[in-house]
């Protein structure tokens, strides 16, 4: 059904396959940086981008043809989950995310139950299976996620936030109805995920963006349980579990879940990361994005620098957040080429 993979650097660094050099993608790649997708998004919303699987397949293959990662990641939004629970999500420019009417009783989280992701979510399957077919072997394809306790700071506190200090609150206050909001977006985003995979996703990322405002313990009992549910579920293809801001459940992540490989950002070092993983868990980043901004010539030393601290081997070369919009495209080419360009 699928060309054959040619290149399959990424997959052999999350087996932990001996390499010449790391593979190299990077969050975000496929976005506001680049012209070309912004006269896209001149002309349509986004989430007219999100469900139109020929633009979502276009947005997607533009860092490909660019830069010539090793991954492709699907052009989508870890709100469509939320969307497919039947709620209303918007995105208009300048404001961010948002959640018009999110949930705000018990009732309300009680009340939540697990959709037909094949109905609801059949546009991001679609983009899939044509983006692997336009890939023609040549960029392995990411399929991801939001992890539940990202999701669910969305679906109470209905945007942004620094703290989401009343999805924490909501959560202390109204426990079962919190577990059972959790466990749905849990069972939604394996079925989701899975039917990714069906549809062409050869790896998965699940995105923990707001878990670093849990302290320790609270994210042993918020966060980690639904992501160790996730990556013990999705056996077929390899996991990443990116939880950002968590430092402190490296060791945990490593050695208590399935994940194949865990992403890190900018505040660990690769050294620290390394110790808590040990050699069996493949580790991801942590390329701080502001440092895109530097001079190409620091960029490379500084990638350079990055993948002698992590060691080549199971290691995949990426930033430690999604690259940020106002990044010089040839910034970031030098990023990918002094990954490429490693070792010679």
């Amino acid at each position: 059904m699928f060309p054959e993979l040619k290149n399959d650097l990424l997959l052999k660094a999350l087996r932990g396959d001996t390499v010449e050099r790391p593979p190299v993608w990077m969050m975000r790649q496929a976005g506001r940086y680049l012209p070309e997708y912004m006269k896209l998004r001149d002309k349509y919303t986004f989430f007219e981008r999100v469900e139109t699987p020929d633009l979502a397949c276009e947005i997607t293959l533009q860092p490909i043809r660019r830069f010539q990662p090793d991954a492709a990641i699907i052009f989508s939004d870890i709100l469509v989950v939320l969307q497919a629970l039947g709620l209303e999500v918007t995105l208009n420019p300048g404001e961010g995310p948002r959640l018009p009417n999110p949930v705000q009783t018990s009732e309300e989280a009680l009340n939540l139950t697990v959709p037909d992701v094949h109905d609801r979510l059949h546009y991001v399957m679609q983009a899939l299976t044509l983006t692997r077919k336009e890939l023609n072997g040549e960029a392995t394809l990411i399929g991801f996620a939001g992890a539940p306790w990202t999701l669910f700071c969305y679906l109470i506190e209905g945007r942004g936030s620094k703290d989401f200090a009343k999805a924490k609150a909501f959560y202390w206050q109204h426990p079962k109805a919190a577990q059972h909001a959790l466990q749905v977006i849990s069972d939604t985003t394996i079925l989701y995920l899975k039917a990714q995979i069906e549809a062409g996703a050869q790896v998965v990322q699940v995105f923990d963006s707001w878990s670093g405002l849990l302290s320790a313990e609270d994210f042993n009992k918020i966060a980690f349980p639904y992501l160790k549910q996730i990556s013990e579920a999705i056996t077929e293809v390899p996991v990443i579990l990116f939880a950002k801001g968590s430092w402190y459940a490296l060791e945990g992540l490593a050695h208590r879940t399935n994940a194949t490989a865990l992403g890190v950002d900018w505040c660990v070092t690769p050294e620290y990361a390394r110790q808590a993983v040990g050699d069996n868990v493949s580790l991801q980043g942590n390329f701080d994005p502001a440092r895109l901004l530097s001079h190409p010539d620091e960029i490379t030393r500084l990638v350079h620098r990055m993948i002698n601290r992590f060691g080549a081997q199971r290691y995949i070369a990426n930033l430690g957040h999604g690259i940020l919009p106002y990044v010089p495209v040839e910034n970031a080419k030098a990023f990918f080429d002094a990954v490429k360009s490693w070792g010679n």
